[in-house]
């Protein structure tokens, strides 16, 4: 059977002070009336029913999921101990999926993501989990590049393969590179941005797991057969903490000789930092703004307001955010340090509140 996978669990850190530990960018309405997680449920929902829609997070964020997806069952959130990236989410979700169905296959899927052309969407899906259940292979989702983006990994597409929309064997991913080599890849036009989204079956994906993260798997599998015995929450905080978290590319995809690649051509964000999201805003005066702003011989700059007038008077090339309690004002070219910024905010007691 299909079931969705929406990953829930992350803080958003490069979105701070939008996003705070609290209240992070998922639950955020900012694009729409409605919140990252919400669109995500609701744009899946056409192909999958409600009953099969699980979200993976941890104990901090319950409450607020509860809040946000009334109609998803308790028993459809997985929690987390402990943050250990995406290999490790989404192999606890595998392990239990399989449990309930040894036939399930996963459509994994941020939180984060905008996304116009919804029946594209669908489509590309569903040609996915036609090819994950046929090839018995890791399916992700290949967006085409529009700029030297050094924030995504990248994706070099292979031999074509089977389906109406174009879908190749995978060549090589590679994470995050440098913006020269983002330029070249660009120019190439062999290469895809990988949207972080995937499809495959449960079993198949632990197969991977156990040739490339063998002690991970091994982890997972004591989890496995601790699922609905009375010291199953006891097994999954005992083998979290002997795991070391890893990311799903760079532990599995990187590697695997079974990845396929399905080029989208529905429209596509990863509102990963104020540079995509300040994608979204209004234009006023050669910026991009949301909220009162006044702009006078300013240019290149992303505001975000809250309640109070911002205006911006000579600058450029900045990042204004008015979050109520915390002002960030930040150079545009270092948004890729936010966290490194939050991290050394951490290392000051007399701060904690406002993270």
């Amino acid at each position: 059977m299909l079931y969705a996978l929406i990953l829930a669990g992350g803080k958003g850190i490069r979105l701070y002070p939008l996003s705070r530990d609290k209240r992070p960018k998922q639950f955020l309405k900012i694009i729409n009336d409605k919140s990252f997680l919400r669109n995500t449920v609701d744009r899946i929902k056409p192909l999958i029913n409600k009953e099969n829609i699980y979200v993976v997070t941890n104990e901090e964020y319950l409450d607020k999921i509860h809040e946000e997806l009334p109609e998803i069952s308790k028993d459809n959130i997985f929690v987390e101990p402990a943050n250990k990236e995406t290999a490790t989410c989404i192999g606890l979700s595998a392990v239990k999926l399989l449990k309930k169905d040894k036939d399930a296959t996963m459509i994994v899927l941020p939180s984060d993501h905008y996304i116009e052309g919804e029946k594209v969407f669908i489509d590309t899906l569903t040609q996915a989990v036609e090819i994950a259940e046929r090839k018995r292979g890791l399916i992700t989702i290949g967006v085409t590049p529009t700029r030297p983006e050094t924030g995504y990994g990248y994706i070099e597409m292979g031999e074509r393969t089977i389906g109406d929309i174009a879908t190749f064997k995978v060549e090589r991913f590679t994470e995050k590179p440098n913006i020269e080599v983002a330029k070249d890849f660009l120019l190439k036009g062999t290469y895809l941005w990988n949207s972080g989204m995937f499809v495959w079956r449960a079993d198949v994906f632990l197969r991977e797991m156990e040739k490339y993260l063998p002690k991970m798997y091994k982890n997972l599998m004591t989890i496995y057969q601790s699922i609905g015995e009375e010291n199953e929450k006891e097994i999954i905080e005992e083998q979290y903490n002997l795991i070391d978290g890893i990311s799903v590319d760079f532990g599995i995809m990187q590697k695997t000789r079974k990845a396929y690649v399905v080029k989208c051509e529905f429209v596509w964000d990863d509102i990963g930092n104020f540079a995509s999201l300040g994608r979204f805003l209004n234009n006023y005066r050669g910026n991009n703004v949301l909220g009162t702003t006044f702009m006078e011989q300013s240019e290149n700059c992303y505001v975000f307001g809250n309640e109070r007038l911002i205006i911006g008077f000579g600058i450029k090339d900045l990042v204004i955010v008015d979050a109520g309690d915390v002002v960030l004002i930040m150079d545009k070219n270092k948004e890729q340090e936010v966290k490194h910024l939050v991290n050394e905010i951490k290392k000051e007691d007399f701060l904690n509140k406002f993270l």
